[in-house]
């Protein structure tokens, strides 16, 4: 009994240790992941605690579950609107991404390491794909906001690769320890078998269950449980078919969360804590069943594979997969940049362990390496290689929070708070007379809060700095409010600079904006040339804004993306509707030098 509760009490110390570090990592510029994994191996046996932690199998089965979860919450939260812009390149990514990336970088770690290229091919497949924990959480905490094209693609890649890269990684050891088990043909009837079955039971499971769900009515906090357990079932089931559990957990969360109603009102939220609960038990673990001195003991190793990947092998397999869908090089280069890796290549690794091959001791000592150098090189920098590679679009106000309150099964309202801000053109206004475009049917105060207390809202109060209000709109209204209760000089300069100063519909043409001359070419250098069905080239001046884009834009249009006119004059997207409509284009004038 005095054995069991310690472990209680060293477990939850570790967890507490790694949440409060995580208050260290906004501080340091460190992925919290990374912080993590820092706990552990502090607990580990060469670290402050000395706990010695060698067992594989747990290790593996706590992986595997607390993948699971995080691969379920991811699905939860990404909406079928990312599908539009990032699906095929991601689903590319995710095949023949990971399969390039294994082959090119399986040929360089087998004249490095000088071993069989079955070995090369291995190890290289172990950190061949990118991992969801460290996509989802750097990507959408790390207060960078990205283009929808590159962040959709990413988080897309992240979890559709992983049945892949795990598809990879059996076969190779089965080669490993039996080459005559194996054929080609054999390989690629069990990548069918796992996407099909995974596929399969990932689209039938969420889709039942996003019908069962508001039939039932149970208390508020056993939705998320019923959503945990029925994702961990769908799991293991699919795995004990053959097929992709990772697959089919992800595509359940996804068809769950796009179909709101009342009974997963409060579901994200929990879900939420139960993602970074796994994340963070997950890379405890991990850290305590590496062996510090292992790793660095082959960190030379771990360095050339790591700076190899990154700058050759990603490159070639991210490039190869989706220029043709129109990416940009600046795109590719980010996404190239972004191959992070995580929890999912040491939990890789410790599968060549369980088999016994000879040398997997060595390879999970490179695999955490890399984890490690991947965590740091490339998780700390996505802030500036964002804005290197120009694929960083400025923040828009929003509201502070926002509350949705379901009033029945299907129907509901979304409360939203906004704090006002210094410089705020809210500031001395009433509530409810912050806008003349906004009727008061249309907004309704629900608390204003003013030195943590509720005030009485009648027809003399004003807003002052602080205060916060809660809203309940109708319509879309909610971004407008948030730049009203913001700084507006500060927030109109930052749009000016990457928008333009001029905000233009996309139904007007080119030649009745009053900025051209008119001797201007009908095509200026540089500017695709459009045809007519008769095959005559098309006057640009003559097009809408939106046809021109659409003709010089090779992908599906997101905020951010620019079309140069001439060397001058750029268009560029701020607003698209969740069917890709254009709604708002900035113009940008260039001063010429």
């Amino acid at each position: 009994m005095e054995t069991l509760n310690i472990v209680y009490l060293v477990g939850a110390i570790l967890i507490f240790s790694s949440i409060m570090a995580s208050t260290l990592s906004a501080r340091l510029g460190l992925p919290l992941l990374l912080l993590f994994l820092g706990v552990g191996m502090l607990a580990g046996e060469e670290g402050i605690l000395g706990i010695e932690f060698s067992q594989y199998g747990i290790a593996n089965f706590v992986g595997q579950a607390a993948l699971a979860c995080i691969l379920l919450d991811g699905g939860l939260r990404t909406s079928f609107k990312s599908f539009r812009v990032g699906l095929k390149p991601a689903i590319v990514l995710a095949t023949w991404g990971v399969f390039a990336t294994v082959l090119v970088l399986g040929i360089f770690v087998t004249w490095l390491l000088d071993v069989d290229w079955r070995i090369g091919l291995l190890m290289a497949a172990i950190v061949g794909s990118t991992d969801a924990a460290a996509v989802f959480s750097l990507l959408r905490n790390g207060g960078v906001k990205l283009n929808d094209r590159v962040q959709a693609t990413l988080e897309l890649e992240s979890g559709a690769n992983d049945p892949f890269a795990i598809l990879l990684v059996t076969g190779l050891i089965a080669l490993n320890v039996d080459p005559n088990s194996q054929s080609v043909l054999g390989f690629f009837g069990l990548l069918a078998q796992q996407l099909g079955f995974g596929m399969f039971m990932g689209l039938a499971s969420g889709y039942l269950l996003s019908k069962l769900i508001p039939k039932l009515h149970l208390a508020v906090g056993m939705y998320a449980i019923l959503i945990m357990s029925a994702g961990l079932a769908v799991f293991a089931a699919t795995n004990l078919i053959g097929g992709s559990g990772f697959l089919a957990v992800y595509l359940a969360g996804i068809l769950i969360g796009n179909n709101r109603v009342r009974a997963t009102e409060h579901v994200l939220r929990v879900m939420d804590s139960f993602a970074w609960l796994s994340q963070a038990v997950l890379f405890v673990v991990l850290g305590l069943l590496v062996t510090p001195s292992n790793v660095l003991n082959v960190w030379h190793y771990s360095v050339a594979i790591t700076a190899f990947m990154i700058v050759i092998a990603r490159p070639i397999a991210v490039y190869s997969s989706i220029k043709a869908f129109g990416f940009k090089d600046r795109e590719i280069g980010f996404i190239s940049w972004v191959g992070l890796r995580g929890a999912v290549p040491i939990t890789l690794a410790i599968l060549p362990v369980i088999a016994g091959l000879e040398d997997a001791f060595l390879l999970f000592d490179i695999a955490f390496g890399v984890v490690i150098l991947s965590l740091v090189l490339q998780g700390s920098t996505i802030p500036f290689m964002s804005t290197l590679f120009k694929v960083r679009v400025p923040h828009t106000p929003e509201p502070d929070e926002q509350m949705e309150i379901w009033v029945s099964d299907q129907a509901s309202i979304t409360l939203y708070e906004f704090e006002v801000k210094p410089g705020a053109f809210a500031m001395g206004r009433h509530p409810l007379d912050i806008s003349p475009t906004i009727s008061n049917d249309e907004i309704a105060v629900f608390a204003l809060i003013r030195n943590e207390k509720i005030v009485v809202v009648d027809k003399e109060t004003t807003l002052q700095y602080g205060d916060r209000v809660w809203y309940g709109l109708r319509g879309n209204h909610a971004a407008k409010i948030a730049r009203i209760y913001n700084d507006i000089k500060l927030d109109r300069r930052k749009v000016d600079d990457f928008y333009g100063d001029w905000m233009i519909s996309p139904n007007v043409k080119l030649g009745d904006l009053p900025f051209f001359d008119e001797n201007i070419p009908s095509t200026p250098p540089n500017t695709k040339v459009t045809y007519h069905k008769d095959g005559s080239p098309i006057n640009m001046w003559q097009q809408t804004v939106a046809e021109f884009i659409k003709a010089n834009l090779n992908a599906p249009p997101v905020p951010g993306d620019m079309v140069q006119i001439d060397e001058e004059w750029a268009l560029i997207i701020k607003e698209v509707d969740n069917r890709g409509t254009l709604r708002t284009i900035g113009l940008k004038h260039y001063q010429v030098k």
